[in-house]
């Protein structure tokens, strides 16, 4: 009778297991500041103290590949307090201001890049200091489309030709001009603006993505559509406490309704 039980008891931990999403919080950054702040930054000294709040309280900074390998069921697990940090549109202060605190800690960061901005921009980093900063092997770069394009104004702008055409360029030329900079694979990507359609989801599954991330306030969670992960845009605004609410899951549990947006 024990051994029954006992058996029954693995079988139903084993469904329950089998059904239970894999949820991970992916924190999304851009610009970082000592000074004056836009609607996009957060003060570098404010970044640290969240790094160091997540030090103290037991959480554990796993790089975005081990998060979804974990949640495609290719890894068995990640430590129980993981956190993921991602940064989009290569902004120099990620080269000045966030890497010395990055290379403190010893964190995993990724960085979804727009390749036209690279070394053209005034305020992006160059190839040279992205390649710089992957050597230190905390930083790794991804896709965030060639140059930062807004679908849905695209999408009534031109024609269904030459958006298919833009398109392809922003996925698929995006994937192979980082590929050819970097020099490794590009696996995921980051949805301007948090802008995606079903169309769209086809699209960046057909240029060879894994996985592709949006500015959804919610755990990235293996129950979700893999093309349309959840990420929690950090910004000035936010205390230690909001900040304590996106990687706890306070905020994912939250009804729709009662969610921050947060807009460009």
């Amino acid at each position: 009778m024990f051994r029954l039980i006992l058996m029954v008891l693995v079988l139903v931990s084993s469904l329950l297991g089998a059904v239970t999403p894999k949820k991970v919080p992916v924190l999304c950054y851009h610009r970082f500041s000592i000074g004056e702040l836009d609607s996009m930054s957060i003060k570098t000294h404010v970044f640290g103290e969240q790094m160091e709040w997540l030090k103290t309280n037991g959480y554990t900074v796993v790089s975005l590949d081990t998060a979804m390998q974990y949640e495609q069921g290719k890894i068995k697990s990640i430590p129980a307090k993981s956190v993921v940090i991602t940064v989009d549109d290569g902004h120099k202060s990620v080269y000045s201001d966030m890497a010395p605190i990055v290379k403190k800690y010893k964190i995993p960061v990724t960085l979804f890049i727009y390749p036209s901005a690279i070394s053209n921009a005034k305020y992006a980093m160059t190839w040279e200091q992205l390649r710089e900063l992957e050597t230190t092997k905390l930083f790794h770069v991804e896709s965030h489309t060639y140059w930062h394009p807004n679908f849905k104004h695209e999408k009534k702008q031109l024609s269904a030709e030459e958006y298919a055409k833009s398109v392809d360029k922003q996925l698929n030329g995006s994937k192979k001009k980082l590929e050819e900079k970097m020099g490794h694979e590009i696996k995921y990507l980051a949805w301007v603006f948090g802008i995606y359609d079903d169309a769209l989801l086809v699209d960046v599954k057909k240029a060879g993505y894994a996985a592709a991330f949006t500015i959804d306030r919610k755990h990235a969670s293996s129950a979700d559509n893999v093309m349309a992960l959840g990420r929690y845009m950090v910004i000035s605004k936010h205390t230690i406490k909001d900040f304590e609410h996106m990687v706890d899951g306070t905020e994912d549990r939250m009804i729709h309704s009662k969610k921050e947006v947060v807009k460009y």
